[in-house]
């Protein structure tokens, strides 16, 4: 598979901006409970509230793309959430906490996966999927670099160092690849992909209404779907060090597991490259759910079984890291390529309300009957969120 520059320059800034700004949360929480002195449900409540704000900003965001503004949105939400984080060094009070995190949920909204495929999908068309692929090859080892070089800086000096170091990482080497990325990908964009739709004039008579898709009950079956597997996601990667410290795991054995569910993301994605030819997408979005849910059961017997920490990180891993690739490529199957980054920009918005409810929502899943109980919720989501996918697909005539 050809790597071509922009997409390469896009994959390497993707890499530095997940490391730094998402997975910095999980990587400091146990840290943040030690020194701030705030309980586990208060932290997890500013990463919720910076998800859902996330998921505000994500139609906008989406509309922006559409228009032609991809670069501009991609660039400048890098920078933004760079200084963000940098500065989450001098807080000091849990207010404070809340709206550096509610600043960096815009950031994220702008740079993250969903702004930067929308580009990829209008600029490169059907073979969006390829850039794609490799941009998530390379991402997938955000959580790599995020757990194990936090918990170094940790114990080098203390967590406002690894800040620090997140925030200069993000401004001093990502924005640079993110601007140069994004301007080449527009420079040689694919000539067949149609440009933004006219919002006046003749030609825009002919253009479907931006919103029609929120009428389609397959859209929201697709919501619902991603959704469900959003929140299993979110409570299980968010907790999971403090999950498997309350079952007694050893704490370098948690960082490793936690570490290692990046490259299983990209253990997931190689063989979904080698083996794309021979099974359809359909397929491998079906995996993706069963995956999720069958990890979840091997993290409840992890405590008793140690070894099924093997299997969890594998599947949660391969499982969510397909998620990445399919999710837009599932969508534009199923709902089309007109308007997008609209109907993308839309979907992401209950996705990610409920990615930012995941780690709250954990909190309080472990409040009422502790970390057993979570992980079995999480596991009625991704069952439910299958079938929720298998309709929509039914509906589309999308299951071969």
């Amino acid at each position: 598979m050809r790597l071509d520059k922009p997409i390469a320059l896009l994959a390497v800034a993707e890499t530095i901006v997940w490391a730094g700004l998402y997975y910095i949360f999980p990587a400091l929480l146990v840290h943040w409970e030690a020194d701030l002195g705030w309980s586990k449900t208060e932290l997890t409540g500013a990463f919720t509230a910076s998800i859902a704000m996330s998921a505000l900003c994500s139609p906008i965001v989406g509309n922006l793309v559409d228009r032609g503004h991809g670069a501009a949105v991609l660039s400048g939400g890098t920078l933004i959430g760079g200084i963000l984080i940098a500065l989450l060094s001098l807080v000091d009070s849990l207010p404070v906490f809340y709206a550096v995190w509610c600043g960096l949920g815009m950031a994220m909204s702008a740079c993250l996966y969903e702004p930067c495929f929308m580009l990829v999908t209008r600029t490169r068309g059907v073979s969006a999927k390829r850039g794609i692929t490799l941009i998530t090859l390379a991402a997938g080892f955000a959580g790599t670099v995020s757990f194990p070089s936090a918990h170094a800086l940790v114990a080098y000096a203390d967590w406002h160092l690894a800040v620090q170091v997140a925030g200069a990482a993000v401004c001093l080497v990502a924005l640079p690849l993110m601007i140069a990325g994004t301007r080449e990908l527009e420079r040689t964009r694919t000539t067949h992909v149609p440009p933004p739709a006219a919002s006046s004039g003749a030609h825009a008579a002919v253009q479907p209404k931006k919103s029609a898709f929120l009428a389609n009950p397959t859209f929201w079956l697709l919501a619902i779907g991603f959704s469900l597997m959003a929140i299993s996601h979110g409570v299980v990667i968010n907790h999971l060090l403090p999950l498997l410290k309350e079952r007694g795991v050893d704490a370098a054995i948690a960082v490793a597991a936690a570490s290692m569910i990046g490259p299983m993301q990209v253990l997931g994605r190689v063989v979904m490259m080698a083996v794309e030819r021979y099974i359809s997408n359909f397929v491998a979005m079906c995996y993706c759910f069963i995956a999720v849910a069958i990890a979840c059961v091997l993290l409840i017997g992890a405590g008793a079984w140690p070894i099924l920490l093997v299997g969890f990180v594998f599947l949660q891993g391969s499982g969510y890291g397909l998620t990445s690739i399919m999710k837009p490529v599932v969508t534009r199957e199923i709902m089309g390529e007109t308007n997008f980054g609209s109907i993308a920009g839309a979907m992401a918005l209950p996705y990610l309300a409920c990615f930012a409810a995941a780690p709250f929502l954990g909190s309080l899943f472990w409040e009422i009957g502790g970390y057993d109980f979570a992980l079995e919720v999480v596991v009625g989501t991704s069952i439910i969120g299958f079938f929720c996918y298998l309709r929509a697909a039914t509906r589309a005539g999308k299951t071969a």
